[in-house]
């Protein structure tokens, strides 16, 4: 089978981004454009090669060796982009030319795009798109028959040419052949003094050669991106499309104008997702929770029936039935069993809470394990830090941790233990014993006038 290689384009300035962060990378929906685009091609492409010029080398670092990479140092024009990957693309197959600021585009548009230009024959397909307002777009020219003979510029348009509304979109899918063929014919004759890939076009059509077209259901989906408003429509279009896909696999969602799904996210059925909440990364939620409100979840792993209530969570492992909130922080590699509850006001971090066990408020927990069907009152403190080092903490089952007690690591509560409430444990308690660690309380009659004042001095 011949190889389909995809060119992306993403080595301009980006200046109205005013930013030092390149524009292919900047973030919507949990990936960067430029990370929209290849995944949009991850099925219908063998080969990806990302054109790089401003911020190159921050390119490389966020995609590493999954992509083939083309220097233009130089920003000469869309046809000078391809240009300087020419020696890396096979002249058999297909290839695809896509911008890197285009992050609507989807998979099921590419593969569509691809089986249209296998099945018509044609030399180049050109991706178009009908819009309310053509104004400042590259109109797409027909005979009566059908057939594209031309992409004219607005500037260039006659009076006519620019009542049509099908515009180029800049996204085009070439025979190989003919792409390289055409590249090596590119001239910079004209006003600006640079490479155009739409004269690519020209140079088939006017050769013989048919150039077909594929156009998008959604105009939306060409959207590119050059400013932070269109960062920002880009952001809420794809959320749109994110939050539909999940209702319509039987995901509730209360307020989809507040709820923030990254594109890897997976939620089961039934589940609800109330306003305010944040899915990030690649989250994976099951079937009949209930997340939110103001609530954000970064990395977890999430069973099912369970509920979380305006807290953050961070790479995360809760398993089924497990009720977190309000107003608790799960931090890394906390992994809450099935039946635990974990209530207003706790940090755990780098623990495991053994199931049925309650953390039901004002708590810190770090680097502790804790067995099944263990209870921590209120105010108890892992204390896992001496200042150098963090100490792990073990906590058989069924213990009992009194309110306001602090566990000083390392150390181990046994299999049944009760620790008094107030107790600081500095050491290891047996299975089943009453451990108790605090000052005996001394009351002095009569001097409590000493450290009150009295309400003359008040009022003076």
């Amino acid at each position: 089978m011949e190889k389909v290689t995809t060119v992306v384009l993403a080595a301009g300035e980006g200046k109205r981004m005013k930013s030092q962060t390149p524009k292919v990378l900047h973030r919507i929906c949990g990936r960067s454009l430029l990370g929209h685009v290849l995944a949009a091609v991850e099925k219908a492409s063998q080969q990806k090669i990302v054109v790089v010029g401003h911020g190159a080398q921050q390119v490389k670092e966020a995609f590493g060796d999954k992509v083939q990479y083309a220097y233009q140092h130089q920003q000469l024009g869309t046809g000078h982009a391809v240009m300087q990957a020419e020696q890396q693309i096979p002249r058999a197959g297909d290839v695809f030319i896509l911008c890197g600021d285009t992050p609507l585009l989807s998979a099921e548009v590419m593969e569509k795009m691809l089986l249209a230009h296998k099945q018509s024959g044609v030399a180049a397909t050109v991706l178009t798109a009908v819009v309310p307002d053509a104004y400042g777009y590259g109109r797409i020219i027909r005979t009566e028959a059908g057939d594209v003979v031309k992409i004219v510029e607005e500037k260039d348009a006659t009076e006519g040419e620019r009542t049509v509304r099908e515009i180029n979109t800049g996204t085009y899918l070439f025979q190989a052949e003919a792409l390289l063929d055409s590249l090596g014919d590119l001239d910079n004759d004209n006003a600006q003094g640079e490479y155009y890939l739409t004269d690519c076009i020209a140079l088939l059509i006017s050769r013989g050669l048919k150039v077909g077209s594929y156009c998008l259901e959604d105009y939306r989906m060409a959207l590119g991106v050059n400013d932070r408003s269109q960062l920002a429509e880009a952001a809420k279009l794809l959320r749109e499309r994110i939050n539909g896909e999940l209702m319509a696999g039987g995901v509730t969602i209360h307020d989809p104008a507040t709820t923030y799904v990254d594109v890897d996210v997976r939620v089961g059925e039934d589940t609800e997702l109330l306003p305010n909440t944040y899915l990030k990364g690649a989250t994976e939620i099951g079937a009949r929770c209930v997340i939110g409100p103001g609530t954000e979840i970064t990395e977890c792993q999430i069973g099912s029936c369970v509920t979380v209530r305006h807290s953050v969570l961070n790479r995360s492992v809760l398993e089924d039935n497990v009720t977190v909130g309000p107003f608790a922080h799960l931090r890394p590699e906390t992994v809450l069993r099935s039946g635990v509850k974990v209530g207003d006001f706790v940090e755990i971090k780098k623990s495991d809470i053994g199931s049925q066990s309650k953390v039901p408020h004002l708590s810190y927990v770090g680097d502790a394990r804790v067995g099944q069907g263990v209870n921590l009152g209120a105010g108890t403190i892992v204390v896992n830090y001496d200042g150098k080092n963090k100490h792990v903490t073990e906590i058989g089952p069924r213990a009992f941790i009194g309110c306001n007690s602090n566990l000083v690591a390392p150390v181990s509560i046994g299999k049944g233990a009760f620790v008094a409430a107030g107790s600081t444990i500095t050491k290891d308690v047996p299975d089943g014993s009453l451990s108790l660690a605090r000052p005996k309380q001394v009351n002095k009659e009569g001097l409590a006038g000493r450290f009150i004042r009295s309400e003359k001095k008040d009022e003076s």
